[in-house]
């Protein structure tokens, strides 16, 4: 959107979380106004048949989505639809409301586009969630739901959460996700090591079987994970993935790795988001394509900010891409250039479809070892 350039510098002069309070008001007041969010949709079009993808039974426009945390209690899904996304994931949610940390918690690093946060899961619960998803018509694409434990919930009680979080949001879910990989909730990247997310997967699929019986929808489920893993431990992921039939794996959350970072604001305590993952960000998805042979479903996320960056991701093995930092650097108008550049390069490729370029490039991407 032409407008976007003029509209940051008085955004980025606010602090980045009032920033974010003022879209979403600004999101939501649109909803008031007839024919808004129809309108803005049209303008923010973009649909090319070679876009098109299928997962998990769901027919999408397009493979470009938002990620979990841009919003997390689903307060404005008509509009985030409406800037094009094939998909959008809420959350990170957790079963019992809870704060999140004290603020100041997110930092803008302009010199490197990137983002720290530290939010620590502030959201108003699943419960309030399934209530307003519950009153909404249906969303205009396939809705994730980003599953996580309360921080004063011990490990040992982790997976509890996850179930209470799961039967309250079941119903609405497109896909759900199992948040074990935040940086901001002391401990819980813990979750991630064989034994312990073996028995927490084995619950959770046993659960969702249970409701698919009962619901007759059977809610694909994935597990996101850290960027900071060692080999052995994301092949201990994938082996885990495939033993206990997840649906996908989400690669990846945000970093606690500085490497390479200019800004003073580098210092900060939290996740980094932002360009400087898509490197580490593309050799795990190529990693996890190569480990899993096609038989995961595969999130991409993490430094895209281009259709370039898009189809990177793809071809290195990612059926579905999601942006969360782009957004806040390249505004709304971001998704659709994204998504005409990724049909351009398609074309440029003699691709007819975006699902013939998912891993094309993998074992060139990936390190060797």
């Amino acid at each position: 959107m032409a407008l976007y350039p003029l509209i940051r510098p008085l955004l980025f002069s606010l602090e980045a979380e009032q920033a974010h309070r003022l879209v979403f008001a600004l999101a939501r007041a649109g909803g008031f106004i007839p024919g808004f969010h129809r309108a803005q949709a049209a303008f923010l079009r973009y649909d090319s048949p070679r876009l098109r993808t299928r997962v998990w039974g769901s027919d999408l426009t397009n493979p470009i989505g938002v990620a979990a945390g841009f919003d997390k209690d689903g307060l404005i899904l008509p509009a985030l639809f409406g800037l094009g996304a094939g998909f959008v994931e809420v959350g990170t949610v957790t079963p019992r409301p809870q704060p999140g940390n004290p603020s100041p918690r997110m930092f803008r690093l302009p010199e490197d586009h990137a983002l720290i946060n530290r939010m620590g899961f502030n959201n108003q619960g699943a419960y309030a969630l399934g209530r307003r998803l519950g009153k909404r018509p249906p969303p205009a694409g396939l809705l994730g739901i980003n599953l996580g434990k309360n921080r004063d919930t011990p490990l040992t009680a982790a997976a509890e959460d996850y179930l209470v979080a799961m039967h309250a949001l079941y119903a609405h879910a497109g896909y759900l996700v199992v948040n074990i990989s935040s940086p901001n909730t002391p401990g819980l990247r813990s979750l991630q090591e064989k034994h312990t997310l073996s028995q927490l997967i084995s619950l959770l699929k046993g659960e969702r079987e249970k409701l698919a019986e009962v619901t007759g929808r059977r809610v694909p489920l994935l597990v996101k994970l850290s960027p900071d893993m060692s080999l052995e431990a994301v092949g201990d992921v994938v082996e885990t993935a495939l033993e206990y039939g997840l649906d996908g794996l989400v690669a990846a959350n945000t970093t606690t790795s500085r490497e390479g970072l200019t800004s003073p604001h580098k210092v900060r305590d939290g996740g980094l988001s932002g360009k400087p993952l898509l490197p580490h960000t593309l050799r795990l998805v190529a990693r996890l394509h190569r480990l899993a042979q096609g038989k995961l479903v595969i999130v991409g996320v993490g430094g895209v900010f281009s259709g370039e960056d898009a189809y990177a991701m793809i071809k290195a093995g990612a059926s579905l891409v999601q942006l969360y930092t782009g957004l806040i650097y390249q505004g709304p108008g971001v998704i659709r250039r994204i998504k005409r550049d990724l049909d351009r390069a398609l074309a440029a490729d003699g691709l007819d479809s975006v699902e013939k370029a998912v891993g094309l490039e993998a074992h060139q991407v990936e390190k060797p070892g």
